[in-house]
């Protein structure tokens, strides 16, 4: 699976963003889809998953009511709107697929096997 990451930018603090993952090789539909990020000096962290079957998400704490994963098995792609930014929100984000289909490991970044090239997105306060 080659996935490719796009939509990252600079954006206001309150703002909003549009992330978008295309994937290629495979099609995800057997994949727990994830976003992740890591911020300058910081771990890479998990931020959302949206689950293979497509009926359930999970979210970090931090980005709870403000972000929203989506996937289109269809199209082969996974989208993250983010909405109220905060500069803490800055990072590159990273799409990622796990062929683990456990919930256990949805928040667990050494499950995922694939990884996008990551798109920055910056928040200015």
């Amino acid at each position: 699976v080659q996935l490719q990451a796009s939509g990252g930018g600079l954006v206001q603090a309150g703002g909003s963003l549009a992330l978008s993952c295309a994937a290629s090789g495979r099609s995800l539909r057997g994949y727990n889809m994830g976003w992740f990020r890591q911020a300058p000096g910081k771990e890479r962290e998990f931020v959302a998953v949206a689950r293979w079957n497509g009926g359930h998400t999970y979210y970090a704490d931090s980005v709870k009511g403000r972000f929203a994963i989506s996937r289109d098995n269809f199209m082969n792609t996974l989208h993250l709107q983010m909405n109220s930014l905060k500069s803490e929100d800055t990072a590159v984000y990273y799409c990622a697929a796990n062929p683990d289909r456990g919930l256990p490991t949805v928040r667990d970044d050494n499950r995922y096997a694939y990884w996008g090239q990551g798109t920055l997105v910056t928040v200015s306060s």
